[in-house]
């Protein structure tokens, strides 16, 4: 188990079959840095075109297409003090007519106060001057090289992973993608100091940052969407528009999920669902949205020959 510290020299706006910057072994660290989804670096400074600039990919050695890759995400910090958002709500997720400003006519500054654990609106004058927020670091844009040797947008998901903007991906999470490429090919980038649910802005509190995640292999483990656990669920995610159908892979995998490793039979995976299943929404913003399925491990420990 090698700890690898990785410091990018160009970023990638698609998650595809990419040259890797970095072999790296089955139960590796990697020690990294990312910038912000404007191509800011720790400095502030602009060092790579916008749009969810990505750090990788990295290659683990041994793990092929058929296979689930384990990130297991230890560190997320933010590396500078200032960090930006929008403002306005986005169009789609109030009725027709609502009164909004103008996409991307706003921009806020916030200063990150990390002894204190919030985020500090900078504004020397308005209602929310002063305003703090407590911090939650998370990945909004990563994942792995997608099926068939495509090359996928920074700007959406699928069931690579990609641009989901799921708050739930914070420090202490492990997060499982399907492998479509000899290598995997990891990727990433995108941290939001803080944000809502749905990133009904299109922006968190965008900042780069410091990461540090390790990776598993787990050989013949298929999925057809990621998935998740944290010390309280498991959950399943689902990439797609509508916001049914984003629902619908996610409740699929996640009965896919209860009968494969908890045998449950497709009446028992239902009845459970339909009693203990929550739902979150991670992005309503973005081409593709993201629905997550989840169910809580107290209910799960109750099931005779449950996973490891």
């Amino acid at each position: 188990m090698t700890v690898h510290t990785f410091r990018p020299t160009h970023y990638w706006n698609t998650l595809g079959p990419h040259a890797p910057v970095l072999e790296i072994g089955d139960g590796d660290t990697v020690i990294t840095t990312t910038v912000d989804a404007a191509g800011r670096d720790h400095t502030g400074e602009r060092v790579t075109p916008g749009g969810n600039p990505q750090t990788g990919p990295f290659y683990v050695a041994g793990a092929e297409p058929g296979d689930m890759l384990a990130l297991h995400l230890n560190r997320l910090t933010p590396n500078r003090e200032r960090g930006w958002s929008l403002s306005g709500l986005a169009p789609n997720v109030v009725e027709p007519g609502t009164p909004l400003p103008k996409p991307g006519s706003h921009f806020t500054d916030w200063r990150m106060d990390l002894e204190a654990g919030v985020a500090r609106l900078w504004e020397p004058q308005g209602t929310l001057a002063g305003l703090a927020l407590p911090l939650a670091p998370m990945l909004g844009c990563f994942g792995v090289a997608p099926w068939g040797k495509q090359a996928i947008s920074t700007g959406t998901s699928a069931e690579h992973g990609g641009n989901m903007d799921y708050r739930g991906f914070v420090a202490g999470t492990t997060v499982y993608f399907p492998v479509f490429e000899p290598g995997a090919l990891v990727f990433v980038g995108d941290g939001h100091a803080v944000q809502g649910d749905g990133e009904i802005l299109g922006t968190g509190i965008e900042i780069s940052f410091d990461v540090e995640f390790t990776v598993r292999v787990l050989k013949g483990r298929r999925s057809g969407w990621p998935r998740g656990e944290n010390e309280r669920e498991i959950f399943a995610v689902g990439n797609a528009r509508p916001l049914d159908q984003a629902l619908q892979h996610a409740t699929t995998e996640m009965l896919s999920w209860l009968q494969a490793d908890y045998g449950l039979s497709d009446a028992d995976a239902g009845l459970l669902l339909g009693h203990a299943v929550r739902y979150e929404i991670g992005n309503v913003f973005d081409p593709a949205y993201t629905v997550i399925c989840k169910v809580d491990k107290q209910t799960l420990a109750q099931l005779a020959g449950q996973a490891a």
